[in-house]
């Protein structure tokens, strides 16, 4: 199978779309797989607005095309809707050749963040973009209901996994959490608006608060909360240490689509506690003992309070988190990966069709 890989989102940045994508990708390699990987770093790349550590691609489209023509792929998978998505979707389109996408980012929420419009007003652009593609992945069942009522139905399941061998309960603790009066709260995520940080840094619990994670937030939260410590970027052996160092891993999100951060911790033997939306409430299931493969005891906590999912949290046997994190794997996830792309190869997904 000749398989491109078309993605706006890609090294240096440090998130979880670039994190799964790079561990699908070497996966994929040992498998034997060639891969195209048509990326930012082949482009006249600017600063996203609002995020300068985020580069799009400058006008990529005949860039993108002839990349994609002198590679032939058999098919595409579009693993963003940025510039070069679009330019990706447009050659397939031309050229008859079938694609995939994904849906990593619920931008019409971001978007909705930093100009103040309703959601509703971008939603169109992403059922526009999806439309003719043969399968959109979605990496939790509660996401793909999500999608169907937007008329975006032709989803199929890409899950997610980690390092098991980096993410695990037995190792160091990073030195300075362990010194900070307990219990120890921690984030792991960009720092962004529409990650609702807030909620965590101004929670009434006790304890010590950490921010590891860089973004356009994190100047003017160190300044309006100096009380927490921010650690910055955090990569490899020590965001391990950091987990572990965490009585409790507190994740605010509303928007995320999974949330890697969440499984990571949990491997690490770090409870999580989080909202009852898509993300946490596929993996911790809504009593915390996991979706799929249901636990014994909870991994973590669920509830509209965050206050009250953290004091619950709290609660949970380091144990019981990192069993349930165990679950995920890159191995398990890149299956679904290729048998996605093998099912739309073989037509035995929607056929590609012209666009509106």
């Amino acid at each position: 199978m000749k398989l491109a890989l078309a993605t706006d989102a890609w090294l240096p940045q440090v998130n979880g779309v670039v994190r799964s994508l790079s561990a699908t990708l070497d996966e994929l390699e040992t498998r034997g797989y060639c891969v195209e990987k048509i990326t930012p770093d082949r482009f006249l790349t600017v600063p996203m607005p609002g995020y300068a550590s985020i580069r799009l691609a400058m006008a990529p489209r005949f860039g993108v095309r002839r990349m994609l023509d002198r590679a032939a792929p058999e098919i595409v998978h579009i693993a963003t809707e940025g510039p070069i998505g679009w330019a990706a979707r447009g050659w397939c389109l031309s050229r008859g050749v079938p694609f995939t996408s994904a849906f990593h980012t619920r931008f019409p929420e971001y978007a909705a963040v930093r100009t103040g419009l309703s959601a509703e007003y971008f939603w169109p652009i992403l059922q526009r973009f999806h439309a003719p593609s043969s399968a959109v992945l979605v990496s939790t069942r509660s996401l793909a209901e999500e999608l169907s009522g937007r008329g975006i139905d032709h989803t199929r399941s890409w899950s997610r996994g980690i390092d098991h061998a980096l993410f695990r309960p037995e190792g160091p603790r990073h030195p300075v959490m362990a010194a900070l009066p307990g219990p120890v709260l921690l984030n792991v995520g960009r720092v962004a608006p529409e990650k609702n940080l807030e909620a965590f840094l101004s929670a009434r619990v006790p304890g010590s608060k950490v921010v590891v994670g860089d973004g356009p937030a994190l100047e003017s939260l160190r300044r309006r909360y100096p009380h927490i410590l921010f650690l910055g970027a955090l990569a490899g052996e020590e965001l391990a240490s950091a987990y572990r160092a965490a009585d409790c891993f507190v994740f605010p999100s509303l928007t995320d689509t999974f949330g890697l951060v969440i499984i990571e911790a949990l491997a690490c033997g770090t409870p999580v506690a989080a909202h009852p939306v898509t993300g946490p409430i596929d993996i911790l299931g809504r009593d915390g003992h996991g979706v799929e493969d249901r636990q014994l005891q909870p991994a973590g906590a669920i509830d509209t309070s965050l206050e009250r999912a953290i004091a619950a949290a709290l609660k949970v046997e380091p144990g019981a988190a990192s069993a349930l994190g165990r679950l995920y794997s890159w191995q398990r996830a890149t299956d679904q990966f290729t048998h996605a792309i093998a099912s739309a190869l073989n037509g035995q997904d929607r056929k590609l069709k012209t666009a509106a």
